[in-house]
């Protein structure tokens, strides 16, 4: 598949491209995302082709106009991780005057962010105090994203909940010109990223400004990467055309840290997740896109919590459908109508139930209330009640077949008149006890094998009568009560077979429910405690980065800020207790 473009940027109004979005909803795979920004002619494009493997693919440009305009996408087989997908975006370059509005600038780095699981910020030169201040869009990302639908006050708690959505970030400096050391000694890609990084301790106003990006970075970015870059080559000609230079014509440095760099990207860019481990796919991918754009056209500002919400509806509503699709493909394939028993039907229906919840809980999410969960438990109710109904209607025809084939030597002896004689009630009874004993020997004949019979029987009540009567007007009056006796109770214990029968289904049918109920809530359970320990892992995290910055501030003298990101620690801390509390209580 081609690059092609997911969000368009027409007069500074963004636009979600239908056919890009079409791409990502057959994309049922998790996905990892790779999203670049920068400045304008910077390399952007041509470092993302490195990454897809290919000298063509992303536009690039050899004029001091910039190529790129909004986000591009290209999807493309992950090279080292089996069943993922490799998303790079790459975005327009920050700074292009020709746009006029660096609101603009802003909203596509605030979707680089909230889009990918890994960032790369591409710059020029050298990390320097400039180049931070071109960064100055980090700093924004607190006016321009929200965490929950309710504002947050706390600036602190903001920083927090905003590092447990953000990606990892990669600083890629190109045309690298200096030597990696600091006082006199070697210090790698990352030493050098941190050390440009490190606030500076004074109170001026405009030293603190320009900490503030620092201060983001650190705060938002807990996983952080470096990489420097030679230029691709020596040859001006050649720079402007790097998509036409084959590998061998390249600078073997940047050959080098190319290789260095894809081979990091592709270990460690990390499948894009939402908060509590929310594996994002490709449809997944399409849906967030188009939330955060709606909410940046309508003029409100992205909010995470939102996003989620309106991700997990859909996802929660195909997930029921796909759950009781699984439950209607398993019984119809388990089943052999009629059942022999009902208890059969309830067990087939008990271990598919049992599968269709667990295919519910594996493509679910954040259905805290068990609307979703409810719904599908409905629906597999009814589903149940129709292959009850249709087990009974398979029974209901396969016996009376069989009770045509069984019936049809008595029906003639009745025609021929075979019990019109002396005695001729008695020898009808032993023919129909023979018709009864050979009916119950067929096998599965289903749960209305008894009911057919007592219908047929019932049917046959006046052909009996007229038998008993003819009979009565040959044989002594004493002989035809007592046969009228006999008739009447074998007619009465059919009944009472017939009336425990159907309380015995009715029990296995309240038991086969209290099983589905146990199942549900045994599923439900296990589902909350992993979602339990995943949420235990992040906060770990956490607090370890919060506790590594606040040792930075203080190593710094920012004793005010230290003693605030302290009280949020102890906050964080307090949680983390009560959560294992709530987990040891199930």
């Amino acid at each position: 598949m081609d690059p092609i473009c997911l969000v368009e940027n027409q007069n500074n109004q963004l636009l979600v491209n239908p056919r890009a979005l079409k791409i990502l909803q057959q994309i049922s795979q998790p996905v990892v995302v790779v999203a670049i920004a920068g400045l304008y002619r910077t390399g952007k494009s041509y470092l993302m082709n490195r990454l897809a493997g290919q000298n063509h693919g992303f536009c690039l440009g050899s004029t001091v106009q910039s190529e790129t305009k909004g986000i591009w996408m290209w999807c493309v087989p992950h090279p080292s991780k089996e069943n993922q997908t490799l998303v790079l975006l790459d975005t327009e370059g920050l700074g292009d005057m020709e746009k006029g509005d660096s609101k603009n600038d802003s909203w596509i780095f605030a979707l680089a962010v909230l889009l990918s699981s890994t960032c790369i910020y591409n710059s020029m030169g050298t990390i320097n105090h400039q180049a931070l201040e071109q960064l100055h869009y980090v700093t924004e990302l607190t006016e321009l994203i929200r965490i929950k639908s309710s504002p947050i006050s706390d600036d602190v708690q903001d920083s927090v909940e905003f590092m447990r959505f953000f990606p990892d970030f990669v600083w890629t400096v190109r045309d690298f010109m200096l030597e990696l050391e600091f006082d006199g000694n070697p210090i790698t890609e990352d030493e050098y990223l941190e050390n440009a990084l490190k606030l500076i301790p004074d109170e001026n106003q405009q030293i603190q400004n320009s900490n503030l990006p620092r201060e983001c970075i650190k705060k938002f970015f807990p996983r952080r990467k470096c990489f420097i870059f030679d230029r691709p080559a020596s040859n001006r000609k050649q720079l402007l055309h790097l998509e036409e230079i084959p590998d061998n014509e390249l600078d073997e440095n940047f050959k080098e840290q190319s290789k260095v760099f894809c081979s990091y990207i592709y270990t460690h860019a990390k499948t894009k997740t939402l908060k509590e481990g929310i594996t994002i796919t490709g449809k997944r991918l399409g849906t967030l896109v188009e939330a955060y754009v709606n909410a940046i056209n309508s003029g409100s500002v992205p909010c995470l919590e939102n996003a989620v919400t309106t991700l997990a509806q859909l996802e929660n509503s195909a997930a029921v459908q796909k759950a009781a699709d699984h439950y209607s493909e398993q019984m119809t394939k388990r089943l052999n109508l009629p059942t022999d028993t009902l208890q059969e039907l309830l067990e087939v229906h008990t271990a598919c139930e049992k599968e269709a919840i667990a295919v519910f809980m594996e493509h679910s999410f954040k259905d805290e209330k068990k609307d979703f969960q409810k719904k599908l438990l409905v629906m597999i109710k009814k589903k149940k009640e129709n292959f009850l109904l249709q087990d009974e209607e398979a029974s209901v025809k396969y016996c009376q077949a069989e009770l045509k084939k069984l019936s049809d030597p008595l029906m003639k002896s009745i025609s021929e008149g075979t019990f019109s004689v002396p005695g001729g009630h008695l020898r009808y009874l032993e023919a129909r006890n023979r018709f009864e004993e050979n009916y119950k020997l067929i096998p599965r004949k289903g749960v209305k094998a008894n009911h057919v019979l007592q219908s047929f029987l019932q049917s046959q009540a006046g052909v009996e009568a007229a038998i008993l009567q003819a009979d009565q007007a040959l044989a002594d009056v004493h002989k035809a009560v007592a046969a009228e006796e006999y008739t009447k109770r074998q007619a009465a214990e059919m009944k009472q077979d017939l009336l425990i029968q159907k309380l015995n289904d009715k029990k296995q049918k309240m038991e086969a429910q209290e099983r589905s109920h146990k199942e549900s809530i045994a599923q439900l359970k296990e589902k909350f405690m992993m979602e339990r320990e995943k949420l235990l892992r992040e906060q770990e995290e956490v607090l370890e980065h919060m506790l590594k910055v606040q040792r930075e501030l203080l190593n710094v003298d920012f004793q005010k800020k230290s003693a605030e990101l302290r009280i949020e620690i102890i906050r964080l801390q307090q949680i983390n207790i009560r959560n294992e509390n709530t987990c040891l209580l199930l």
